[in-house]
């Protein structure tokens, strides 16, 4: 099903180093300056329990299998889900999402080589469709600088390599191509500035209440 009508969920994917961090603040200061009640949360994590399960997943201290990998995702979102977005959602709120089920399916099906048709009925079971999926989409090389520029030690997706980044653009591309109605894609490479812009540009045109 999709958000509720009451408030509107918006997601923003892409692969590391895409811009998503700076994008989601610069989008809730516009909304709120506009009278929006705006909830800015990310996966995985977002919630007490899901925030638990996120340091199990990113410190890579014990390799899972890939079915119990792609489980603590969807155990972590079902957390976020039931005592964050929906709540927020049921109250009129917009909630602003760094990273949901698309993240998912990229990364532990394209990347990690996961049951992709089992991602995807995990994630019709959660039963929570954003109205909006803003892609940024930035090249392996892009990615790999902007990495080395943060200059703080890599989590465990970070560290993969090129092959992976790789695997990870492609899959976010083949996601928005599937999802045209939901999933609108955006150059990261751009300057913070023009990517704010074009993502001003959307909402006007996808979710004119917003504007």
């Amino acid at each position: 099903m999709a958000a509720s009508a009451a408030g509107r969920f918006i997601t923003f994917e892409g692969g590391e180093g895409a811009g998503k961090t700076t994008q989601i603040a610069r989008l809730a200061q516009a909304l709120r300056a506009r009278g929006h009640e705006v909830v800015q949360t990310r996966e995985p994590g977002g919630a007490p329990g899901a925030d638990l399960l996120r340091a199990m997943l990113l410190e890579g201290r014990y390799h899972w299998p890939s079915l119990a990998e792609i489980l603590l995702h969807f155990a972590s979102r079902a957390d976020h889900v039931e005592s964050v977005i929906r709540p927020a959602l049921a109250r009129g709120a917009v909630v602003l999402c760094d990273r949901f089920a698309d993240s998912t399916m990229v990364y532990q099906g394209f990347g990690l080589g996961g049951d992709r048709a089992r991602i995807a009925e995990l994630s019709s079971m959660i039963g929570l469709v954003p109205d909006l999926t803003l892609v940024l989409d930035v090249s392996v090389a892009t990615t790999q600088a902007r990495l080395a520029a943060r200059g703080q030690a890599a989590d465990r997706y970070e560290s993969l390599g090129e092959a992976f980044f790789a695997r990870i653009r492609d899959g976010f591309l083949a996601v928005a191509r599937d999802n045209p109605d939901r999933c609108v894609v955006l150059s990261g490479e751009r300057a913070p500035d023009a990517v704010t812009e074009a993502i001003a540009s959307v909402i006007a045109a996808r979710l004119p209440g917003l504007a």
